[in-house]
C-alpha cells in the first residue's frame, strides 16, 4: 500500500515537470499564436498591429514566456485550461468529451484483448513447439507486426466496403465501434498473447507445478489454477502502459473511422497549431499514463502474492 501512496504523491510533480516542456515546445518551434488565433478571423496576411495586440492581451499572449507559463499553469491548476484558438470554446470541455469517447474505446479494446490473448497465450504454452504453438505463434508476430494505419483501411474495405456488415465511419450506435475497437485490440491481444505464453511455459516448469502434478492434480486444473494465474499477472502490469498507448496513440485509428476521441482532436489541433488544445490534451494523456500505471499495479498486487 505504501508503494502505491508513493507512486500517486509522484503524479503532481511529474505532471508539473511535464507541463514545462509541453507549455514551451510548440514555441520553440517559431510558431506564433497571435497570428494562429487571426488565420481563423482575418483574411489580410498582414493583420493591423492594434489588432494583434487586442487578441494577445485577450488571450493573455502578451507577457513573457514566463508569465504566460505561470499564468496557464494556474488557470489549469483551478481548472480552466482556457479557450481553443480555433473555436473560442472551453479547452476543458472538448477534451473530457473526447477523453470519454477514447476512454471507451480503450476499455472495450482491451478486454477484447484479455478475452482473445490471455487464453491463447495459455494453450499455446500447453505443448511448446506444436501445432497449435506454432499457429498461434505466427498469429501473434503478424499481429504484432501490422501497424494499425494498415489495419484499419483492409478492415474498411472488407467488412465495411465488401460485405457491408458494418458501417465504415461515424459514432453514436454499437455497430460503430466494433471496426476501431478491433483494429485496436490486436496489437495487444497479440502480444499478451505472446507473454502469457512465454511466462506458462516458464511456470509449468517451477517445482510447485511439477509438485502438484505428481500428487495427481488434474492437468487442467494445473494450467489454469496454478499456471495460468501466475502469468496472467505479468500482463496486467503492462495494461497500465496499454491504456496509455489506446488513450494517445489511436489518432490513426479516431481519424479513419471519424470518431471523436482524444486523438482526433490532437491531430486536428496540431493542423490547427492550437496550442491551447494541444497542451491540454498532451497533458490528458500524461495523467492517463500515469494514473492507469498505479491502477495496473494495484491490480497485480491484488493477484500476485509474490509481487506483495
Amino acid at each position: 500500500m505504501s508503494r502505491l501512496l508513493r507512486r500517486l504523491v509522484l503524479i503532481p510533480p511529474v505532471l508539473l515537470a511535464v507541463s514545462v516542456p509541453v507549455f514551451a515546445l510548440p514555441r520553440l518551434t517559431g510558431a506564433d499564436p497571435v497570428r494562429t488565433v487571426l488565420r481563423t478571423r482575418v483574411a489580410s496576411e498582414v493583420p493591423d498591429p492594434a489588432v494583434q495586440a487586442r487578441v494577445a492581451a485577450d488571450f493573455g499572449l502578451d507577457g513573457s514566456p514566463v508569465t504566460q507559463y505561470l499564468h496557464w499553469l494556474g488557470a489549469a491548476l483551478r481548472g480552466d485550461l482556457g479557450l481553443s484558438f480555433v473555436t473560442r470554446t472551453p479547452v476543458a470541455a472538448a477534451i473530457g468529451s473526447a477523453l470519454l469517447v477514447s476512454g471507451l474505446l480503450a476499455v472495450l479494446a482491451l478486454a477484447l484483448a484479455a478475452a482473445v490473448g490471455l487464453p491463447a497465450g495459455v494453450h499455446a504454452a500447453r505443448r511448446p513447439g506444436g501445432p497449435l504453438d506454432k499457429a498461434l505463434t505466427g498469429a501473434g508476430i503478424l499481429g504484432v507486426a501490422v501497424p494499425e494505419f494498415v489495419l484499419a483501411p483492409v478492415l474498411v474495405l472488407v467488412f465495411a466496403v465488401g460485405a457491408g456488415v458494418v458501417p465504415a465511419v461515424g459514432w453514436g450506435s454499437p455497430r460503430h465501434l466494433i471496426l476501431p475497437v478491433v483494429t485496436l485490440a490486436v496489437y495487444p491481444a497479440a502480444l499478451a498473447a505472446q507473454l502469457v505464453r512465454a511466462e506458462t511455459v516458464d511456470v509449468l516448469a517451477r517445482p510447485h507445478v511439477r509438485t502438484a502434478r505428481a500428487n495427481g492434480l488434474a492437468p487442467a486444473r494445473v494450467l489454469w489454477r496454478h499456471a495460468a494465474r501466475l502469468s496472467t499477472t505479468s500482463v496486467l502490469a503492462l495494461s497500465g502502459m496499454f491504456t496509455a498507448g489506446l488513450i494517445g496513440g489511436s489518432v490513426v485509428v479516431e481519424v479513419v473511422f471519424g470518431i471523436p476521441g482524444l486523438g482526433r482532436v490532437l491531430h486536428d489541433a496540431v493542423l490547427a497549431q492550437d496550442l491551447p488544445m494541444i497542451q491540454a490534451g498532451t497533458l490528458t494523456v500524461v495523467a492517463v499514463a500515469l494514473l492507469a500505471g498505479v491502477l495496473a499495479e494495484a491490480v497485480q498486487l491484488a493477484l500476485d502474492p509474490v509481487a506483495r
